[in-house]
């Protein structure tokens, strides 16, 4: 499922793109707030495609690769997923290499998304957790008029719930 926004294109991620997602996933900037193995060969990309792509394939996420329209590499991801059981919720993660940070690519980004989510899979409420300490990931979300929560994310005490309504 491809969107196209003024500077990017959000893409399908697949094997071709096992070098970006190495590059992102494992980068220490982007890992900074985030709770996560990161992957330490091509092969841990690898696979971790494969398995994004089953999760697709079964209905339990939406998950683009961010470029920008004159490059092919990627530069983040963004997804939906975490769907609620009637389909009407879900949650949005995203992620973005530093030395593409503070140009509002993943503003541009987000907005496509959002849209994508309220009107074509007609989502009622998108979700985003990020940690207290993610000053542009709040800010991001602060941006794009999400509300932050007066609930928890259990087991992660230093996380935010933001949410915005359709």
């Amino acid at each position: 499922m491809r969107i196209e926004t003024e500077r990017l294109i959000l893409k399908e991620i697949n094997e071709s793109h096992v070098d970006d997602i190495l590059k992102i996933r494992s980068n220490k900037v982007v890992n900074q707030f985030v709770k996560r193995i990161p992957p330490k060969s091509n092969y841990d990309a690898l696979d971790f495609i494969l398995t994004i792509k089953k999760r697709i394939e079964n209905n339990e996420t939406v998950y683009w690769g961010i470029s920008l329209k004159n490059q092919t590499n990627l530069i983040g991801t963004i997804c939906l997923w975490k769907f609620s059981e009637d389909r009407k919720k879900a949650e949005v993660g995203y992620e973005l290499l530093p030395e593409y940070h503070r140009k509002g690519i993943m503003s541009e980004t987000l907005q496509a998304v959002l849209k994508f989510g309220f009107n074509d899979l007609n989502l009622l409420e998108i979700v985003a957790i990020t940690n207290k300490f993610n000053e542009n990931s709040k800010g991001l979300l602060l941006k794009h008029n999400f509300i932050l929560e007066d609930r928890k994310d259990e087991g992660f005490p230093d996380n935010l719930v933001f949410s915005l309504k359709k």
